[in-house]
């Protein structure tokens, strides 16, 4: 008797896929010019304690094609653009979707430490520079020390397809660039006593606008896992999108996916990781902890206190779609939570 596979909810079907001879083909080209291809846009803070009486509508604009090539710059420039285009893990897929047109993502970002203005990230991102960078590890570590960007892609990357869910009710297809934040973790050595990770993201009054304008917020923007959250197989950190290293409006040099959680989970630009025998504070659950938990997996059944959560729209294509529990990833993830976490 013939073995029967059967295929999880999140994996990409064959037919719905861009073609493989079409998007190879194209990240040769765009890596041959030196740094590989183009971008969509990554997405770390949630709404904010804004009066709405619904989320808003996801209202990406086509835009002009002259703005494109500086949209879509990796932050990087050239640096370490031999690292892509990366293999894609074809282990992770995105179910019954497509992947988000990159000018759209691209032009589509919550990035507030620029400004709340989702279309005007990215040109308010252009040439902040992300050259030398450091990451401090402290805490609950064996290892406590300073990362640079060189030791980052020293890791083995590779290109994962993944659902991304907003707050806010809208969503997009991404193919992130990157490793398993749990390889990361291991490598600082942690005590049996690390519960939790917190990230801390940079802070730059001077050269970030949204942090100047907006004081009220508790800069740097910080957030935090539970160790085995963050040690699970679908937690990656991200370096690169379509095939090059980020562009500056994505989270730049390097940013965490948590595909299962509201985007506001997946903090951008990180400076600092702490592991810590305690459960850290979080910036928007500081902020509003009526509205934003610590967990804030994506569950269709619990409403933002200002909107349903039980609908999403798909910025690329518009489309209307039912709420999937955990964003779809419920069989990998689930197991992880008693279903009362906030």
């Amino acid at each position: 008797m013939a073995n029967l596979r059967k295929r999880p909810a999140w994996e990409l079907p064959e037919r719905l896929a861009t073609p493989e001879s079409i998007y190879s083909n194209r990240r040769r080209v765009l890596a041959g010019l030196g740094w590989g291809g183009v971008g969509l846009g990554g997405l770390a803070l949630g709404l904010g304690g804004r009066s709405l009486a619904a989320a808003p509508q996801a209202t990406a604009p086509k835009g002009d094609a002259d703005a494109e090539p500086a949209m879509i710059e990796p932050a990087l420039g050239k640096s370490f653009s031999d690292r892509f285009p990366a293999p894609r893990n074809e282990a992770f897929g995105l179910g019954e979707r497509g992947l988000t047109p990159e000018m759209i993502g691209s032009r589509y970002n919550n990035f507030y430490e620029f400004t709340t203005d989702k279309q005007g990230v990215w040109k308010l991102a252009q040439g902040y520079p992300v050259e030398p960078w450091t990451i401090q590890v402290t805490g609950r570590v064996r290892k406590h020390k300073t990362i640079g960007l060189e030791e980052i892609f020293a890791f083995p990357l590779e290109e994962r397809l993944y659902r991304f869910r907003c707050v806010e009710r809208w969503a997009m297809q991404v193919p992130w660039t990157g490793f398993p934040l749990r390889k990361l973790i291991e490598s600082f050595d942690p005590l049996a006593s690390a519960k939790y990770v917190r990230f801390v993201s940079v802070e730059d009054k001077e050269g970030l606008p949204g942090q100047r304008s907006q004081p009220w917020y508790p800069w740097p923007y910080f957030e935090g896992l539970r160790l085995d959250e963050a040690m699970h197989e679908l937690a990656f950190v991200v370096v690169g999108s379509y095939g090059h290293a980020l562009p500056m409006q994505h989270g730049a040099p390097l940013r965490i996916a948590m595909p299962w959680k509201y985007g506001y989970k997946s903090p951008k630009s990180i400076v600092a990781i702490e592991l810590s025998d305690r459960k850290p504070a979080t910036f928007w659950n500081d902020s509003a902890p009526s509205e934003y938990g610590f967990y804030s997996n994506v569950e269709p059944t619990k409403p933002h206190p200002r909107w349903s959560q039980a609908m999403e729209q798909d910025i690329g294509t518009g489309e209307q779609r039912k709420t999937l529990p955990y964003n779809g990833y419920a069989e990998q993830v689930a197991g992880l939570y008693n279903g009362s976490e906030f």
